[in-house]
């Protein structure tokens, strides 16, 4: 099992808190790592998409994002991170692809990376976030880019399930009822 970066654990350690002596060396950790306090951002899934951070091809957050709600289930999710894709410039046929991307030629090394990375995190209970998949995600993001897009998965993670949760309905699904 590969080390812990130094950059995650002070993230991880900055979003759960610490108690005690170690909450100074922590917060120390956390701040030479992130000064800009970006780990402690409440909308954290925007992070990866600013300054020299995944977003060197906009769009690759919005697939991550659709795979993710691809795998979760989420029509709402689907929905809306679809069209946010288009909006930042995706091709449709890529989008209608993403679900086969491991047989397209379609996607780049990054975005297979980023990919790989989200399906791992987001099969956590069956995958254990497989070290060939960390280190791929390795050769492609920086520590903190992977820092980043580590938690903007956990974040449409959580949005999923809360969305889906809450019964959100598919914008499609209103009009008809209306």
């Amino acid at each position: 099992m590969p080390a812990t970066s130094p950059f995650l654990r002070a993230t991880i350690s900055g979003w759960m808190g610490s108690t005690g002596a170690n909450r100074v060396g922590r917060k120390r950790q956390r701040d030479r790592y992130a000064p800009d306090r970006s780990t402690a951002n409440p909308n954290a899934e925007e992070v990866p998409c600013k300054g020299s951070t995944p977003s060197r091809q906009p769009g690759l957050l919005a697939l991550v994002r659709v795979r993710v709600s691809q795998m979760n289930g989420c029509a709402y999710c689907l929905h809306m991170h679809s069209e946010e894709a288009l909006a930042a410039g995706e091709k449709e046929v890529r989008l209608h692809v993403l679900n086969a991307w491991h047989e397209s030629a379609m996607y780049s090394d990054r975005e297979r990376a980023a990919l790989a990375w989200a399906e791992a995190l987001t099969n956590i209970a069956q995958t254990h976030a497989p070290d060939d998949v960390y280190e791929q995600a390795k050769r492609q993001f920086s520590e903190k880019e992977l820092a980043n897009l580590s938690i903007a998965i956990a974040m449409i993670n959580a949005w999923n399930r809360l969305a889906i949760g809450a019964r959100a309905h598919h914008p499609a699904d209103l009009k008809r009822a209306a």
